[in-house]
C-alpha cells in the first residue's frame, strides 16, 4: 500500500526523532548531576554530561572555564590546570583521575530547577545590537538582547547550552521551570586578593591571596596589536560597576571609522561590560567583562584584559586600590612565583 520512498522517509524521520529523545535525555539533570569520569576525556565537539557537571564544579572551585557550554574545549583545559597547579607539583591540562576525585569531592548538584520571573524576562531588551562600535553611542542603554541572553549570562552559560537543556520550553515568559548550571560556589566568596598576575602567552588571569594561595583562575583575551598589553607591574586604581565607556580615536580600534571620541552607555553589551578595574598607568588600561562571553581566549580584544562578566565582578569583589597586577611573558608557571 505504501511505496518505499514513504518507507524511506518514515525511518529517517523516526531516527532523527529518536535521536533527539536520546540526546534529551542524555542531558537530563540526572545524567548530568551522576556522571562520572572513567578515565576517558569528554568529546570537544559536542555537549557532554560530564563536560558540563566538569565546568560547573571548576566554576563553584572559582577555577573558571569561562562560559558553562558542556564542551570540553580549551578554557576548560586552562582551568583543569590551574586548578591541579593549586594542588599538586606537577599539574596536568587533561582531566585526571586524582583532579576529578578532588573536584567530585563537591558533592551538590551541578544542575538544578530554576523558575523564571517577571523580572527575567520583562526586560526592556535591545531588539538588535549593532555590529558597529560606533553605532552603539547612541543607545540608552547597552542591555541585554533577549530574556534567553539574560538568563543565560545569570546562570553563566552559552545560550545553545541553555536550550539544549530545556528543549521546547519558553524563555520569555514568567513562571517556566528551567534545568541551569547550579554555579553558586560553596567555598563562599573569593577571598581577598593581594596579587593578580596576567599570563599574555596563555591568555589567563590568576589571583592570589597574601598568603601565596592560588584562589582564583579565569580564561581571558589580552591585547591587542593596535593596543599591545603592558609588562611589568601595575596596580588596581579602582573598580566601576556598570561602567560608561568612552572611545578615544587615539587608539585606532580595527573597524572604528570615528575620529571624534564617543561615549557608549552602561549595560552588559557595554564593550567593557558589568565591570572596569582600572590600572595604573598612562594609558588607560584595565580588566573588565564583555559582551561575547563565548569569544574569551577565542578572539582579540581592544588592548585590555577581558573577562566573561561574571568572573571579571568576581574579581572586583575581591580586590582594592593598590592591589599588584603583574604582566607575564613567559608562560603561566611565572604566575607561581611567590611575592
Amino acid at each position: 500500500m505504501f511505496g518505499r520512498s514513504w518507507i524511506r522517509v518514515t525511518l529517517v524521520g523516526l531516527g532523527v526523532f529518536l535521536g533527539t529523545a536520546s540526546a534529551a535525555a542524555e542531558l537530563d539533570p540526572q545524567s548530568i548531576n551522576g556522571a562520572q569520569f572513567t578515565d576517558k576525556a569528554p568529546p570537544a565537539d559536542r555537549i557532554s554530561p560530564l563536560t558540563i557537571k566538569l565546568q560547573v564544579l571548576l566554576a563553584r572551585a572559582r577555577f573558571s572555564p569561562g562560559e558553562i557550554d558542556g564542551k570540553y574545549g580549551e578554557n576548560v583545559r586552562k582551568a583543569l590546570q590551574a586548578f591541579d597547579e593549586a594542588n599538586r607539583p606537577q599539574p596536568s591540562k587533561e582531566l585526571t583521575r586524582e583532579v576529578w576525585e578532588k573536584l567530585a569531592a563537591d558533592q551538590d548538584p551541578t544542575v538544578t530547577q530554576y523558575v523564571t520571573t517577571e523580572r527575567d524576562v520583562g526586560g526592556p531588551f535591545l531588539q538588535k545590537l549593532p555590529p558597529k562600535m560606533e553605532d552603539l553611542k547612541g543607545l540608552k542603554t547597552l542591555g541585554y538582547t533577549s530574556a534567553s541572553e539574560a538568563l543565560a549570562e545569570k546562570f553563566h552559560m552559552s545560550e545553545a547550552l541553555l536550550a539544549a537543556l530545556n528543549p521546547g520550553k519558553r524563555l520569555d515568559q514568567p513562571g517556566v521551570t528551567l534545568t541551569i548550571a547550579n554555579v553558586v560556589p560553596t567555598s563562599g566568596a573569593l577571598p581577598a586578593v593581594a596579587r593578580i598576575a596576567v599570563d599574555k602567552t596563555r591568555q589567563t588571569v590568576k589571583a592570589f591571596a597574601k598568603s601565596g594561595e592560588m584562589v582564583g583562575f579565569y580564561p581571558a583575551t589580552v591585547g591587542s596589536e593596535e593596543k599591545p598589553t603592558p609588562s611589568g607591574m601595575l596596580k588596581v586604581t579602582s573598580v566601576t560597576r556598570n561602567p560608561t565607556y568612552r572611545y578615544n580615536p587615539d587608539y585606532k580600534f580595527k573597524g572604528v571609522r570615528s575620529k571624534e571620541p564617543f561615549t557608549i552607555n552602561p549595560g552588559p553589551n557595554n564593550p567593557v561590560g558589568t565591570v572596569w578595574i582600572a590600572l595604573s598607568g598612562k594609558d588607560g588600561y584595565g580588566i573588565h567583562g564583555t559582551p561575547s562571553p563565548g569569544k574569551i581566549s577565542k578572539s582579540e580584544s581592544h588592548g585590555c584584559v577581558r573577562l566573561t562578566n561574571w568572573d571579571a565582578e568576581q574579581l572586583a569583589a575581591a580586590v582594592t586600590k593598590g592591589t599588584s597586577v603583574s604582566f607575564l611573558e613567559g608562560g603561566e608557571q611565572n604566575a607561581l612565583q611567590k611575592f
